[in-house]
C-alpha cells in the first residue's frame, strides 16, 4: 500500500526587511540564536569560537553553561531539550572538542531530540592540510545528525542558521551540527536579510483517519504502542480518551513510560529491557498493533521479533522515513501524532466489547503484579527492590527521573510509576554518563521540579567531574550512584557467554560522598536499605548539588533475581 495522501501545512519562511548592520560572524551567530529563543548553550570554551562567546557577553537573556566536558555538555543540552521542548544548544571547539560531544549527539539522533550542534572549526585557509584539530565535520557527523553545514560566509550565517533550527525540530527531530570556521567569525557583514521560518504541523488525511477507525472497531485484541512521538507532540491527554474509547491496552516504547500515565488501568507495561513475557506474547497474538510516534527500535521490538506477520498495522508517525524501515504497515499514515488523536476521536465509536475488556484487565493485572516490588531487608547491602519503592514513595509525583544506561536500569524499569507530571529522561541509545549531566539539563529547563538522576558506578564515574559544575552553578540535583565495583551489564553478557572467565568488567571505586563534599556539594554513603529514606530527605533538604552513594550485591545483577554471579 502506498503512503496515505495527506496535508502538509508547508513551513514557510518570513522574510524581514534588509537591515544596514555592522556586525562580526559571531555576533551574527548569537544574534539568530536570540531571535530562535535560546536562552542556554552548553559547552566547554575553546579559542576557535571566542568571537562567539564575547558576543554572548552583549546578550544578559543568554546563558553560557561552561561544563567540564564536552560529553557532558551535549548530554545537558539533550536532557534540556528533552525537558524544555526547546531546541538544545552545545558548542565545543574543533577536532577533540567536537569528537568529544558526539556522544550527545548520537544520543540525540537515537532519542529524536532537536539539537544543534555549533563547532569551532579551523581557518579557512588551512582546511585540507591536516591542520592543528583539523576534522571534516560534514564527513564526520553525516551519520549521526539530520543535517550537517560548514558556514564559509559570514552573510550566509542567518539563512543557515535559522535553516539548522527548522530541521532540528521538525518531522522526526533530531541533531544539526554547524561548523563554524575560525576566520569566518571575524568578517564583517554590513546588510543582511534574516529569514525566520515558521513551525506548522503535519495534519493527517481524512480518508486515513476513518480508514484507522474502521480497523480499530473491527479489531478483537488491539493494542497501542506509545513512543517518543508522543511526548514529543504533547499527545499523552489525547491517548488517553483513544485509549478509553476503544478499550485498547497502551504499552510503551523502550524508555519512553511518561508518554501514557502508568496507574491508568489501560497502561500495561513497557517494553525493551526487562519486558515481560506475557507482553510480548499478547502483542504477537493481537491482531491490530497501532504504533504512535515509534520508529520500532532493535531494543522497543526485542530484536525486531514484536510483531506477528499477520497482524494488520497502523502505524502513525511525523517522519515518512520511519514508516516501513522495519515492518510493513497496514495503513501508515504520515502525522503529527496529537493532529492525528485529535481527529481520530472525533469519528471513532465507544467501544463497550466484554472480551476486548476482560483481554485488557488480565494484562494490566498481570503489569500491576510485575511492577510491584517484594521488599527485602538486607544488613550488608542495599536492596534495589525496596530502592525504587522508596524513591517512587518520596519523590513529588512530578518529579524527573534521569538515568544511565546500566543493569540497575532493569529495577527502574519494572518498579518505578511515572504519574501526575512525572516524566523520565533516558538514553535510548544506552549511552553510559548520561543521567547526572542530563539531569542538570532538565533542572535548569524546570529549577521548580525535583530532579533526580540514577547512575551505576561504571556510568558515573565517565561524566563525574560534571558535579563541579552543577555546584558552580548551584544546581540542586540529587545523583543516585548505584555501586557494585563491576560493569553490571558487561558482568551479566560475559557470564551468560563465557562462565567463569572474568576480563576487564571488575572495578574499584572512591569514596563518593567525601568527592561529592570536595566538590561543595552534599554527600552520603549508604550501605543497607535502613539508611536509604533518612539519606534520600537529607539530599533533598540540603537544597545544594547531592551526591548518595548506594552499596548493592554485585551478585544480583537484575530486577529479574534470574541473572546472577
Amino acid at each position: 500500500m502506498k503512503l496515505t495522501d495527506r496535508k502538509i501545512a508547508v513551513d514557510v519562511l518570513e522574510d524581514e526587511d534588509v537591515n544596514t548592520v555592522n556586525l562580526t560572524g559571531g555576533q551574527l551567530i548569537v544574534d539568530v540564536l536570540e531571535k530562535e529563543g535560546v536562552t542556554k548553550i552548553f559547552g566547554v570554551p575553546g579559542e576557535s569560537y571566542l568571537n562567539v562567546l564575547d558576543a554572548i557577553y552583549e546578550h544578559q537573556n543568554i546563558e553560557y553553561i561552561s561544563t567540564r566536558q564536552e560529553g557532558g555538555a551535549s548530554f545537558m543540552a539533550e536532557g534540556y531539550a528533552k525537558a524544555s521542548g526547546k531546541v538544545g544548544v552545545c558548542m565545543a571547539t574543533r577536532g577533540p572538542g567536537a569528537t568529544n560531544l558526539s556522544i550527545g549527539i548520537h544520543t540525540a539522533h537515537q532519542d529524536s531530540t532537536p539539537l544543534v550542534a555549533l563547532i569551532g572549526q579551523v581557518e579557512r585557509e588551512f582546511r585540507d592540510r591536516e591542520a592543528f584539530q583539523e576534522v571534516d565535520f560534514v564527513g564526520f557527523f553525516s551519520h549521526l545528525c539530520k543535517w550537517t553545514v560548514e558556514i564559509n560566509h559570514a552573510d550566509r550565517v542567518p539563512e543557515l542558521l535559522h535553516r539548522a533550527f527548522h530541521i532540528a525540530r521538525s518531522g522526526r527531530p533530531g541533531p544539526v551540527l554547524v561548523s563554524l570556521p575560525e576566520d569566518m567569525l571575524d568578517d564583517i557583514v554590513t546588510k543582511i536579510t534574516h529569514q525566520k521560518f515558521k513551525s506548522s504541523t503535519i495534519s493527517p488525511d481524512y480518508l486515513a483517519v476513518n480508514e484507522a477507525a474502521k480497523l480499530i472497531q473491527e479489531a478483537e485484541r488491539p493494542i497501542i504502542i506509545a513512543g517518543g512521538g508522543i511526548v514529543l507532540s504533547d499527545a499523552t491527554e489525547m491517548l488517553v480518551k483513544l485509549s478509553e474509547l476503544t478499550q485498547a491496552p497502551v504499552a510503551s516504547a523502550f524508555r519512553r513510560f511518561h508518554s501514557f500515565p502508568n496507574s491508568h488501568d489501560n497502561y500495561v507495561g513497557s517494553l525493551g529491557i526487562g519486558a515481560r513475557p506475557d507482553l510480548l506474547k499478547y502483542i504477537k497474538d493481537s491482531d491490530l498493533v497501532i504504533a504512535l510516534g515509534t520508529r520500532f527500535s532493535q531494543m522497543t521490538t526485542s530484536d525486531y521479533t514484536l510483531l506477528n506477520e499477520n497482524s494488520k498495522l497502523i502505524h502513525v508517525d511525523a517522519s515518512e522515513e520511519t514508516l516501513g524501515k522495519v515492518y510493513t504497515p497496514t495503513l501508515p499514515i504520515v502525522s503529527d501524532i496529537k493532529r492525528f488523536l485529535e481527529e481520530i476521536v472525533k469519528v471513532i465509536s465507544e467501544n463497550k466489547d466484554e472480551k476486548r475488556k476482560s483481554n485488557k484487565e488480565k494484562i494490566r493485572n498481570n503489569y500491576v503484579e510485575f511492577s510491584t516490588p517484594k521488599l527485602i531487608k538486607k544488613e550488608n547491602y542495599v536492596d534495589m527492590n525496596s530502592l525504587v519503592h522508596h524513591l517512587s514513595e518520596q519523590l513529588p509525583k512530578d518529579a524527573i527521573i534521569t538515568s544511565d544506561a546500566g543493569n540497575f536500569f532493569s529495577w527502574l524499569s519494572r518498579y518505578y510509576r511515572y504519574d501526575e507530571g512525572g516524566k523520565y529522561y533516558g538514553p535510548t541509545s544506552g549511552a553510559m554518563g548520561y543521567g547526572m549531566p542530563a539531569a542538570i539539563g532538565a533542572k535548569i529547563a524546570h529549577p521548580d521540579k525535583v530532579v533526580v538522576s540514577l547512575s551505576g558506578d561504571g556510568g558515573y564515574m565517565m561524566t563525574m567531574q560534571d558535579f563541579e559544575t552543577a555546584v558552580r552553578y548551584n544546581i540542586p540535583i540529587v545523583s543516585i550512584v548505584i555501586n557494585n565495583n563491576i560493569f553490571g551489564t558487561i558482568r551479566t553478557h560475559q557470564e551468560r557467554k563465557f562462565p567463569n572467565r572474568m576480563v576487564g568488567t571488575q572495578l574499584s571505586n572512591p569514596n563518593y560522598k567525601e568527592i561529592a563534599e570536595s566538590f561543595g556539594g552534599f554527600g552520603e554513603r549508604v550501605t543497607n536499605t535502613d539508611e536509604f529514606v533518612p539519606a534520600l530527605k537529607r539530599a533533598l533538604a540540603s537544597n545544594k548539588p547531592a551526591l548518595i552513594e548506594v552499596l548493592t550485591d554485585p551478585r544480583i545483577l537484575s530486577a529479574n533475581h534470574d541473572q546472577t554471579i
